[in-house]
């Protein structure tokens, strides 16, 4: 199993809104056992454990999974008040590995919105070790 136990069978209040609905509608990021953990205005929390499959010729976590959980919680995050939002750009620095069996909890936050576009800051961490740091930039499509 790629996922951890689900928000209801953790007994965890299961997130709603138009973020929820378009995480549930994301194939990509479920499917690699993703969960939506929180999601409020202009903020997203998501959680992935990293799998054997997501391991580069270095066994360690290939970047590309690392920065599609990033990625995600920053969907999440621009899509939460409900005005469809895409990505315009985005880049990523990664601080530390990450190992088969971590858990990884990637952090959304608004920093800036100015007309049709934002800035939001992506922080990824494997407990309270921070692995990766992620920006994102977005546009609304109007």
């Amino acid at each position: 199993m790629l996922g951890l136990p689900t928000a209801e069978e953790q007994g965890r209040p299961v997130p709603r809104g138009p973020a929820a609905a378009l995480f549930a509608a994301d194939q990509a990021s479920r499917g690699l056992g993703m969960e939506l953990l929180h999601v409020g205005r202009g903020t997203a929390v998501v959680q992935m454990r990293v799998a054997l499959q997501m391991l580069n010729g270095h066994s360690i976590g290939h970047g590309g999974y690392v920065f599609m959980l990033a990625d995600t919680a920053f969907a999440c995050a621009c899509n939460s008040d409900g005005q469809p939002t895409v990505a315009s750009g985005a880049d990523i620095s990664f601080i530390a590995p990450v190992h088969e069996g971590d858990v990884l909890v990637a952090t959304a936050a608004e920093r800036s919105r100015y007309g049709r576009s934002g800035i939001y800051d992506v922080t990824v961490r494997r407990g309270d070790e921070v692995v990766a740091e992620f920006r994102g930039r977005s546009r609304s499509l109007g």
